[in-house]
Parts: C-alpha cells; structure tokens; sequence
C-alpha cells in the first residue's frame, strides 16, 4: 500500500486530489464509483489507454482528459490501482500484477 500510495502522490493526485474527490465537472472522483470498484480489466485499460470525452460516475457527467499512464511497470500499475481501490472509504480487491499482465497483452481501447 505505501508504494501504491507513493505511485498515487506522484502520477495521480494533482488531478484527483489528495482524498480522491477529483474536481467537479472535470475530474471525477476515486471514492466508490464502478470504475473503481468495478471490472479491475476496465481500470487497467484507463491507466495504460488514458480516458478522453464526457462519462457519467455516480450520476454527474465529467469532461476531462487522463493521461496514458503506460509508462509505469506492470507492478506499479498494480500497486496504485490496489491504492485506489482500498482507499477513500473504497473496499475492493487488489489488482495483481498478472492482471495488469494480462490486460497489457490484450490491451484495446477502453470503452466507457
């Protein structure tokens, strides 16, 4: 968890903030949404792919721009995504380095 969290502090948190609330209308929050504790395959394509264009999480619309993350390791994506996931009030499982292996061999744009 300290690494993912350390990974978060450095890639994740000027946009998503320090307690994940994100900023409205642009960037959405960490904190209990499907993305986040849904399918780990769909978060995994966000941090390799980026995210671009209008979602809808818990019921308001956001319009900003993730950066592809692909340049960190398989471990580190699985370190932050495991962060995210246990963090903010969030209960969900880890992300495991074989899924972001297996994600990142497949890999496709991800759909929203």
């Amino acid at each position: 968890m300290m690494i993912g969290k350390e990974i978060y502090v450095k890639h994740c948190m000027t946009c998503h903030q320090v307690d994940g609330v994100g900023a409205q209308n642009m960037i959405p929050p960490l904190i209990k949404t499907d993305y986040v504790l849904g399918e780990k395959q769909r978060l995994i394509k966000i941090l390799l792919n980026g995210l671009k264009g209008d979602i809808n999480v818990n019921g308001d619309m956001y319009s900003g721009e993730m950066p592809s993350q692909a340049l960190l390791k398989d471990d580190e994506i699985a370190a932050v995504l495991t962060y995210v996931r246990k963090s903010f009030g969030n209960s969900a499982s880890p992300v495991t380095i074989k899924d972001v292996r297996r994600v990142r061999a497949t890999n496709k744009t991800v759909s929203k």
